[in-house]
């Protein structure tokens, strides 16, 4: 059991949090929520013992084990994959080391009644008892099936981690410390580097073989998926529900009816006071009464009702000419870097309107595939762009592409054209840029703030063909539902690359596969697609030891 007590975060002239109170159990699997800013990274900060609260502790057994998976991390860079992950066993492996050097040296010592003597047998014993209690493992086989499951091919094992993007990294670290087997894993915005299978396979292994977890997701269906409670930060308070994400927001919402019913009857009562203070106030009759009434106001609490975050995400796509009926059509289409091939004789057409989702492990050639249609690389086999087509392009990393040293202002202003240019900041107010925000320079942005600024570029021009590749990385959920429903009301024609379930339901009926180096078309939406693949991507993992 692990113990927040009274904790607080003040600054100088703001309280982030203050004596919030809760205890983590063994297997709960906690969504920690909360607005932007409302204190969800520093209470997990706070809990991993990386950062230190105003007042309070965290209180939890001395051999208990807390490990924290943080948004953004660095790893050593000179060794392999496969090395990089059995540090998760390395304090075993000391372990055994020191018991193996003592054991030497007991074998060349001939002071046998010395007390250094019996102070290396009482040190061989002591990490004896502690190594030989731990449940025997085969490490290399643990190693491998973590990486495995976490999308790794086994020819990347042995490969540099030099060599793989941050995202893969994330992976690496992430693999660390589910080895660990922890008594708490903290983990800070999970799945937002990794592939559908390979977030369907940490559910899995969060709730079938994780003890307590403590998750900030802005992934809805896996922190529906994985949680049994609910705690969210508000106002520098916490409530604690015993409830999954979609329960905690019904169960929000009649909370906020209480409060808000309490908060009229109390603002009546209030008023009904001060009018008999009023009236009564200097007749001698009454002057207690009146006396007991102020007393009453004075020491009165007022009801405060939970703020909501009415910012709102305004999108709406402006209308564009149509385009020809065939806006996309890929013939025999292939590529390969070096020896390594994506994919070969792919074929894809897309219709004029329809809505298509592009699935699959990262690798497998879907951001490739968008590279071949934007013209971005060279490819074997023909990409046609049909009549009259009009291309909005989100990257993958189009966030970090923005200029840091331009203002958010100056990002938009410097490619809007014509009457457009008088309407940029009510734009951007609509995508919670207002005030001094819009002064604001880009490299101080957070990965939220630039990835809606990107957006707003991308709305600046009419399109009939969006092709979107992970457009929901570092979006909160709100900030995603009213994406997803703008999209959902966009009349052009619809690409779209994401790793978000909850975001994909709904958005497309045809699903095009890529996988062992081929794509494959399903006519059906996604949620039939991962139905039908579900256990068996999980079975294949598990298969491939």
């Amino acid at each position: 059991m692990i113990s927040v007590d009274n904790i607080s975060v003040e600054f100088s002239s703001h309280t982030l949090f203050k004596d919030v109170s809760f205890v983590i159990n063994e297997n709960d699997k906690i969504a920690l929520m909360g607005k932007n800013g409302a204190g969800k990274s520093t209470m997990m900060k706070i809990i991993a013992g990386l950062q230190t609260a105003t007042r309070g502790k965290v209180q939890f057994p001395k051999e208990a084990v807390i490990a924290y998976l943080p948004q953004h991390l660095l790893i050593d860079d000179n060794c392999t994959v496969f090395e990089e992950t059995a540090k998760a066993f390395g304090k075993i492996f000391a372990m055994r080391d020191e018991m193996d050097r003592l054991n030497k040296e007991l074998e060349t010592r001939t002071d046998y009644e010395s007390e250094a003597y019996l102070n290396i047998i009482n040190k061989v014993t002591e990490l004896g008892e502690i190594y030989y209690s731990i449940e025997e493992i085969n490490y290399d086989a643990e190693v491998e099936k973590t990486l495995l499951g976490l999308g790794f091919k086994r020819e990347d094992f042995h490969q540099p981690t030099s060599e793989f993007s941050g995202g893969w990294r994330m992976r690496i670290e992430l693999a660390k410390i589910l080895l660990q087997k922890p008594d708490l894993i903290l983990l800070d915005e999970p799945t937002n580097h990794i592939d559908i299978e390979s977030v369907i396979w940490l559910e899995d292994f969060l709730t079938n073989k994780a003890k307590a977890v403590l998750v900030i997701s802005h992934d809805r269906a896996f922190i529906d998926n994985i949680t049994n409670r609910t705690i969210e930060i508000t106002m520098g308070k916490i409530y604690d529900y015993k409830a999954n994400y979609s329960h905690y927001l019904q169960l929000r919402e009649e909370r906020r009816a209480h409060q808000l019913k309490a908060y009229k009857d109390q603002q009546k009562f209030i008023a009904d006071s001060q009018r008999f203070i009023e009236r009564f106030k200097g007749t001698y009759s009454k002057s207690n009464q009146v006396n007991s009434r102020e007393r009453m106001l004075e020491k009165l609490e007022i009801i405060e009702i939970d703020e909501v975050d009415r910012s709102a995400l305004k999108l709406r796509f402006p209308a564009c000419n149509r385009s020809g009926d065939y806006p996309v059509i890929v013939k025999g289409l292939s590529k390969q870097y070096g020896e390594q091939v994506v994919f070969h004789d792919a074929n894809l057409t897309i219709e004029r309107g329809e809505k298509v989702s592009f699935v699959g492990r990262n690798g497998e050639g879907k951001s490739t595939m968008i590279k071949a249609i934007m013209g971005e690389i060279d490819f074997e086999g023909t990409c046609q762009i049909g009549h009259n087509v009009q291309i909005g392009y989100f990257a993958q990393n189009q966030a970090s592409l923005l200029d840091p040293e331009l203002t958010v202002f100056q990002t938009v202003d410097e490619i809007a054209e014509g009457d457009i240019r008088t309407q940029l900041k009510n734009i951007l107010g609509r995508f919670m840029f207002s005030g001094d925000d819009i002064d604001k320079k880009v490299s101080v942005l957070s990965g939220g703030e630039r990835t809606r600024l990107a957006m707003v570029k991308l709305l600046l021009a009419p399109v009939n063909l969006l092709i979107l590749d992970e457009p929901t990385n570092h979006l909160d959920i709100k900030s995603k539902d009213i994406l997803k429903e703008a999209l959902q009301e966009f009349d052009g024609t619809l690409i779209l690359v994401s790793h978000d379930r909850d975001f994909l339901q709904g958005l497309s009926k045809k699903v095009f596969e890529f996988k062992n180096q081929r794509v494959i078309e399903h006519f059906e939406t996604i949620d039939d697609f991962l139905a039908r693949n579900r256990i068996k991507n999980l079975q294949e993992i598990n298969l491939s030891k």
